[in-house]
């Protein structure tokens, strides 16, 4: 396969509604999609990233300007033949978080073009050994009022999934309304995980001890900022109740995630495509975790287009084993896609893998085009 150009799209992604949490409430989300062009325009193939400055420090502008240094680098594979040539580009890069969106887009991307060229899906390029047929979804609830809580509440509750994920913030009695409302939908027949987003100090973690036990939440999601001392006094705490704290903003990297797993303090880890750098990254993160008997999650970013959602589906369906899987919301949070059609669940959140080659997923042009506007692509052509 002969790469002549690519483009990178920085895209905002508008949302249905509200759906606010601890660090974020905008009206859109911030993207980027990379766009390969191989064998005269024959072979397109898009990936997307979700770059999160809370998450690793990568802003939109930052992470389209981090992606075309990457298609700049001497080793970029113009002329693509097997991917082991993805994984060799990918290994050499320095595994910093700084570019991990960037990452992500670009070999998504790659992965893409190579699948479609040789005229398979992407998931043959991964191992099978803890692949399953179908994932079962799990469903988040905004940090918004108790009438958008009830509202999403009901629209779970009609799509009979019992795993969520409540979003927190720094009120404690928001807090305990958003759990309470969940609660009077569900009853015990729910498993609740909370996620602050690193949004609170200790005092306050502790404060929120009483509500998480006498609610069974199960899992407690990055509740203190990444490097906060007093994690270890948190661990302490909730260890006495039973309560496994998961680490997500704290773990964007295998270096990261290790220095994770020797402390021992978190005993979940939430890896995320676009935060961990893509499947190479992840899927190592994944092994590493999994040598070592640490429980994890499949996770997406708030705002993630079809692209990023069929590229979560794959990843999701490769891990039959995380606690946890998240993603395929794009039908629900967003007003427009890149993609001609919403990439979804069914009831009980239930989903399989896409068909068709590559990602499994058709992007429309002219969307792609109106939703970069007035910006417009930045691209890079074969030396």
């Amino acid at each position: 396969m002969h790469i002549e150009k690519v483009n990178i799209y920085p895209t905002n992604m508008p949302f249905q509604g509200d759906f606010p949490h601890s660090r974020r409430n905008a009206l859109v989300a911030q993207n980027l999609v990379a766009e390969v062009i191989a064998d005269k325009g024959r072979v397109v193939g898009y990936g997307e990233g979700a770059p999160r400055m809370y998450v690793t420090g990568e802003t939109q502008e930052k992470a389209v300007k981090s992606a075309a240094g990457l298609i700049a680098e001497e080793l970029f594979p113009w002329d693509l033949v097997d991917v082991s040539q993805i994984w060799a580009f990918v290994d050499r890069l320095s595994g910093e978080k700084s570019i991990n969106t960037a990452v992500c887009c670009i070999e998504m991307a790659l992965l893409d073009a190579l699948s479609k060229a040789q005229g398979k899906s992407m998931m043959e390029y991964f191992p099978g050994d803890f692949c399953g047929d179908k994932v079962f979804y799990g469903a988040t609830v905004p940090l918004a009022s108790r009438e958008r809580v009830a509202e999403v509440c009901k629209i779970i509750d009609g799509l009979k999934i019992k795993k969520l994920r409540l979003k927190m913030g720094v009120s404690y009695e928001k807090n305990r309304e958003i759990v309470q409302v969940v609660k009077e939908f569900f009853g015990d027949h729910c498993d609740l995980r909370i996620d602050a987003n690193g949004a609170w100090d200790f005092s306050l973690a502790v404060k929120h001890l009483a509500l998480i036990r006498d609610y069974d939440i199960k899992v407690v999601e990055q509740p203190l900022m990444p490097g906060d001392p007093k994690i270890i006094d948190l661990a302490k705490n909730t260890d006495r109740y039973g309560i496994t704290l998961m680490a997500d903003e704290s773990a964007c990297t295998l270096r990261e995630v290790q220095k994770i797993m020797d402390e021992g303090f978190y005993k979940m880890v939430n890896v995320r495509l676009s935060k961990c750098g893509g499947f190479r990254n992840s899927l190592r993160i994944i092994d590493t975790l999994r040598r070592s008997g640490y429980a994890f999650q499949i996770g997406c970013q708030l705002g993630e287009s079809g692209v990023l959602s069929a590229a979560g589906r794959i990843l999701c369906l490769l891990c039959k084993d995380a606690k946890y899987h998240d993603g395929s919301y794009d039908k629900f949070l967003l007003k427009e896609n890149v993609t001609e059609e919403f990439v979804s669940f069914g009831l009980g959140g239930q989903a399989s893998a896409l068909d068709g080659l590559g990602l499994g997923v058709k992007v429309n042009i002219d969307s792609l085009k109106r939703l970069s506007a007035p910006f417009g692509p930045v691209s890079l052509r074969r030396p």
